[in-house]
């Protein structure tokens, strides 16, 4: 569960903030209404990533890297 809390709040409990995250909560910082940052709790056993497990799963076409063609590449110019 997230919980949203205004920025004048988080300075004055800010330690209080950093315990409740590292039990495990998730705490949005709003200014104004908005959302402007999340303190998560830091994942201290990463899921290790294995080089190549993705082989055989991702193709590139031969021409991928060819000029696009003119009626595309007109969209992008303004």
């Amino acid at each position: 569960m997230t919980v949203n809390i205004n920025i004048q709040e988080a300075k004055v409990a800010f330690s209080e903030l950093l315990n409740r995250v590292s039990r495990g909560e998730e705490i949005t910082i709003t200014q104004d209404g908005v959302a402007i940052a999340r303190l998560v709790p830091v994942n201290q056993n990463p899921v290790k990533r294995i080089p190549g497990s993705a082989k055989g799963l991702i193709t590139i076409s031969p021409d991928f890297d060819a000029p696009l063609p003119d009626d595309i590449l007109a969209s992008f110019e303004g």
